[in-house]
């Protein structure tokens, strides 16, 4: 049987920058890409104007948090769940395995 891999997810705000619209899970994706980060990214539809990327457990999201801030000047980045596996990125309660019956 095959080992579930299991994520941290971040959730990215900002003051008053625009981050939904303007391509940047492409380029979180892209950063990924580049730098052979396994990442996961999606507009947030639980809350308004944010996005959250998840990396895996054991992998550090310093390089993905300091690309972030380089380039949002007003950028807050928050763990906000860890060791998620099979994560939704896009409302987070959907991750609470006992909300669902098989």
């Amino acid at each position: 049987m095959n080992k579930l891999l299991a994520w941290d997810i971040y959730e990215i705000t900002t003051k008053s920058t625009p981050i939904n619209w303007v391509k940047l899970r492409g380029r979180i994706r892209k950063f990924g890409l580049e730098n052979n980060i396994n990442i996961l990214t999606e507009n947030t539809q639980d809350i308004a104007a944010s996005v959250r990327f998840a990396v895996l457990e054991l992998e550090s999201a310093d390089w993905i948090i300091e690309y972030l801030q380089n380039i949002i000047g007003d950028v807050s980045i928050e763990l906000v769940l860890e060791s998620v596996k099979n994560p939704v990125l896009s409302k987070l309660k959907i991750n609470k395995e006992e909300r669902y019956t098989l």
